[in-house]
């Protein structure tokens, strides 16, 4: 498991050069079988970063660029009358693939990112009353801009919750950003970019991500993390059980990515922020007061106590 996640973030990483931890996790959230947001400030390589990995893999990948016109049917797909056969064909949208792009999701409007709502969390779609499985692996990889950036709307809460995690790319340090203008200037590093893993091993690697052991220590220690930030007098809206849910699965993933076959405190102390800054909602006191999500999961991880039993429990 450690030497295919090697394998494939050195692949992703001859595009995006010194950001080797953003890249693995990206990697954790799809063998967690989640769902992967990266929100920064244009230009720093949020989709380049979401092509890099979906080419990285030998799997049916498809690019949606949401836009303020986008329907949510452009998304899903639409049932078509078919005139020879007299009967309706269902042409399917691009939500149909293994890793879906989504450029730019938070310039659509809330009723086309809907369209997302089931297929994120059912592995399936729904027009005209007939339901359709989604193959796996699936993993939607959205990037978006800050919400203050002009023409851009909020995600509704109940599209954040879906996604795993929220990472940023941020600025690359000066030594990357000058083998960037060396490297990427002549010519784009992404037309040469080819697989090196495919969906088949991707299965694998997620059949082996589920037997990665979590003890019960480690299963009450991520309760209690969740259980604080909905007891937090900063915050309107905490973590819901699904979030709880989808830390101790990316937990598991990032064990196993860096060689261990069960899960430590540290990993949820790891995944902590990226999984759950995106989905709390402080109060309008929070907000005056300056208080941020990333400072107040910081005050959590370190006061919560953590369990002292063994890692491995009574395995």
């Amino acid at each position: 498991m450690a030497r295919a996640g090697e394998r494939i973030s050195a692949n992703i990483e001859r595009v995006i050069e010194g950001k080797h931890d953003p890249v693995l996790l990206g990697l954790a959230v799809l063998l967690a079988e989640g769902h992967l947001l990266i929100e920064d400030v244009p230009g720093v390589g949020k989709t380049k970063y979401a092509k890099a990995l979906a080419r990285s893999i030998d799997c049916s990948v498809r690019r949606v660029q949401f836009t303020p016109d986008l329907l949510p049917s452009d998304v899903t797909g639409v049932s078509v009358y078919n005139a020879d056969d007299r009967d309706f064909e269902f042409k399917p949208g691009p939500v149909f693939a293994n890793i879906v792009v989504g450029d730019e999701i938070n310039r659509a409007s809330p009723k086309t990112q809907a369209a997302l709502l089931e297929c994120m969390e059912e592995r399936q779609v729904t027009v005209d009353g007939v339901t359709y499985s989604l193959e796996a692996p699936f993993m939607v990889l959205a990037t978006q801009n800050p919400i203050d950036m002009e023409g851009t709307y909020p995600l509704p809460e109940a599209q954040r919750d879906r996604f795993t995690a929220r990472i940023s790319m941020g600025y690359p340090n000066r030594q990357s950003e000058i083998a960037m203008l060396s490297e990427h200037a002549a010519e784009d590093p992404l037309a040469e970019l080819g697989p090196v893993s495919d969906a088949t091993e991707i299965r694998a690697l997620i059949g082996a991500v589920r037997q990665v052991h979590v003890s019960d220590a480690i299963k009450a220690y991520a309760v209690d993390l969740a259980e604080a930030t909905r007891r937090s007098a900063d915050v309107r809206l905490g973590a819901s059980p699904r979030a709880t849910l989808q830390l101790l699965r990316a937990s598991k993933a990032w064990a196993a990515l860096t060689g261990r076959d069960y899960v430590i405190p540290d990993d949820l102390q790891y995944l902590l922020t990226p999984v759950l800054e995106h989905r709390l909602l402080l109060t309008a006191e929070a907000h005056v007061a300056g208080r941020s999500t990333g400072e107040l999961l910081a005050r959590i991880g370190s006061s919560v106590p953590i369990p002292q039993t063994a890692v491995r429990g009574s395995r």
